[in-house]
């Protein structure tokens, strides 16, 4: 799937078979990974990859990569260093950047939908653009990085217009 923009690309990807993706799904995931690198002003082509998986699998790559034996909504694997300005490294041959991975459990976010009492789209879009934030060097491991990461959560989903419904 091709995001609108320089030649930024996503792909999306099902590896589930416990809840539909439908096109809507998937074209709110690409809106909000193309809305947060322009509102984030990245100004290189993009690429990122949107994995689909269960919940036996997202507790599988969380222990495999962060050794916690658990159950996650969301992984972010971000491919780029970034410097003390948050700069990202581009390729300076191709002037592209791999931003890296996120990995999505449908389950864990269906199960989040029900309990914050929203959509099950407006949950798979907040763990989007929060992962797209960690792709992009945005962390929340202090208070203050907190604050920042949620609240550009969420201004980069009420600007899309994917509010709690």
């Amino acid at each position: 799937m091709m995001m609108k923009g320089k030649k930024d690309m996503l792909f999306v990807e099902n590896a589930q078979s416990k809840l539909e993706v439908t096109s809507e799904l998937t074209e709110t995931v690409e809106r909000v990974c193309a809305y947060t690198l322009e509102a984030e002003k990245f100004g290189a082509p993009a690429e990122i990859s949107v994995t689909f998986v269960d919940n036996d699998e997202i507790k599988r790559l969380n222990a495999q990569h962060r050794n916690i034996d658990s159950v996650t909504d969301v992984l972010s694997f971000p491919m780029l260093d970034y410097d003390e300005e948050a700069e990202a490294e581009i390729d300076p041959d191709t002037g592209e950047a791999v931003l890296g991975d996120i990995v999505i459990s449908l389950e864990r976010a269906a199960a989040q939908a029900e309990e914050y009492g929203h959509s099950f789209r407006r949950e798979v879009a907040f763990l989007t653009a929060h992962s797209m934030l960690h792709l992009l060097g945005y962390d929340h491991m202090t208070p203050a990085e907190e604050k920042e990461m949620f609240s550009k959560q969420e201004k980069i989903l009420s600007e899309l217009g994917i509010t709690r419904d």
